[in-house]
């Protein structure tokens, strides 16, 4: 999918991230500091990490800077409530970078931290998929820890089943 126009591509992120906020709010505060294993993210770091490659690689990058991206630890925000500030703050800071981008600036090229250039369309559309894959983790912490998540557009697989007509 190409992105040739701003605005469409914002309305579609605001959606992507109203699901990621959905079930962020799910998450235990007691639950905030759980890793599945040692040196792995916590579900905290999880939700840090969303907001700090979207606002200090991605937006940097878009906006034309280098990646400014140093990690997702506690110390940036500690506890449930900061944590969620955190998250929404920088998004709005993302936000605001794109918003100034025209529709002609989607063709230009950036260059990752990886040294690649490319169009900027194509690094949002991989910023989409970053935070996906990301929430996709969060389900899976949440749910090993018996946390009932929200389905993601309005129902579950079992009720998608129940509503569906027998495999011919």
């Amino acid at each position: 999918m190409e992105i040739l126009t701003i605005q469409p591509f914002l309305d579609y992120f605001d959606k992507v991230r109203e699901r990621t906020l959905r079930l962020i709010k799910v998450v235990p505060p007691s639950q905030l500091d759980r890793s599945y294993l040692p040196g792995k993210f916590s579900i905290g770091d999880q939700i840090r990490h969303i907001a700090t490659i979207e606002r200090y690689m991605f937006a940097e990058t878009i906006a034309g800077r280098k990646s400014a991206y140093q990690g997702c630890g506690k110390e940036l925000a500690d506890g449930y409530d900061n944590v969620l500030s955190f998250f929404n703050e920088l998004h709005q800071q993302s936000l605001d970078i794109f918003r100034r981008l025209s529709d002609e600036d989607l063709q230009r090229k950036c260059t990752t931290p990886g040294n690649i250039e490319m169009r900027i369309w194509k690094w949002m559309r991989f910023m989409v998929e970053h935070e996906i894959h990301h929430r996709g983790e969060l389900y899976i912490y949440l749910n090993l820890l018996g946390v009932k998540t929200p389905p993601m557009y309005g129902l579950t697989s079992e009720q998608v089943a129940q509503n569906s007509i027998p495999n011919i």
